[in-house]
């Protein structure tokens, strides 16, 4: 037998059983108690989440899955979906992790009152963000993802020319040209930063030593070319 419960408000409810009142009319429990709007409401609402979850499951699948008819063809909105709150940096059925070191290194073009132009030593970037994140247990997002980002937006945006591949092959100069001149600065002693100059060296990781794979281990140096710092290039401080 159920448990019966004898409730102040006159109904009698017995667990597994529908509630009885006084008057003795039986009311259904849960949602086919409800009135007839309110459970079109329950199912409009229910089915309006159904449906989004499966078109955020599908972009998420469509982005990380092999190039397909799909992804191909719809690329550009899903990119827009994905990026920048839901990225990721794996891929189905990846057939080699990446197995290279990318440093990404700047240098500035200066000149002083004289006008006469100074070039600076290459600063190693990424280098910079490992020493910030070596022995930091809670590194930030920008620390870790920021310049690597960065980098990959260019890569995959221009050609072999340097040429970009539209807007976003634009924007991507832009960005790392301005992460650039963040980092060093809009002017050094007392001289102004007039252009900068990115480089990536790229080192393949040598394969451990019972591997029979063969790897060349030389640097590769992809050098840009020299890029005009305008006052939008500028640090929010240092713009006003």
């Amino acid at each position: 037998m159920g448990t019966v419960r004898v409730h102040s408000n006159g109904w009698r409810a017995e667990s597994g059983r529908d509630m009885e009142w006084d008057d003795g009319h039986e009311r259904t429990a849960g949602i086919a108690g409800l009135s007839l709007p309110s459970r079109i409401a329950v199912a409009v609402g229910v089915a309006g989440v159904a449906v989004a979850v499966a078109v955020h499951v599908s972009m998420m699948f469509l982005h990380v899955a092999p190039s397909n008819t799909i992804s191909k063809q719809h690329g550009s909105a899903i990119d827009d979906y994905v990026y920048p709150e839901f990225e990721q940096n794996w891929k189905f059925f990846a057939p080699n992790p990446l197995q290279q070191n990318v440093a990404v290194q700047a240098r500035a073009e200066l000149r002083g009152p004289d006008g006469r132009a100074v070039v600076t030593p290459w600063t190693d970037l990424s280098a910079q963000d490992g020493a910030a994140l070596r022995h930091n247990l809670l590194p930030s997002h920008t620390q870790q993802n920021e310049l690597r980002r960065a980098w990959d937006f260019y890569a995959g945006t221009h050609d072999a020319r340097e040429q970009p591949n539209g807007m976003r092959g634009r924007l991507a100069e832009e960005y790392i040209r301005r992460i650039a001149v963040l980092r060093l600065g809009g002017e050094r002693d007392g001289r102004t930063v007039e252009r900068v100059q990115v480089r990536a060296v790229t080192t393949a990781i040598a394969p451990p030593p019972w591997s029979d794979e063969k790897v060349d281990t030389r640097p590769v140096h992809r050098l840009l070319g020299w890029w005009p710092v305008t006052t939008a290039d500028l640090p929010e401080a240092k713009n006003r």
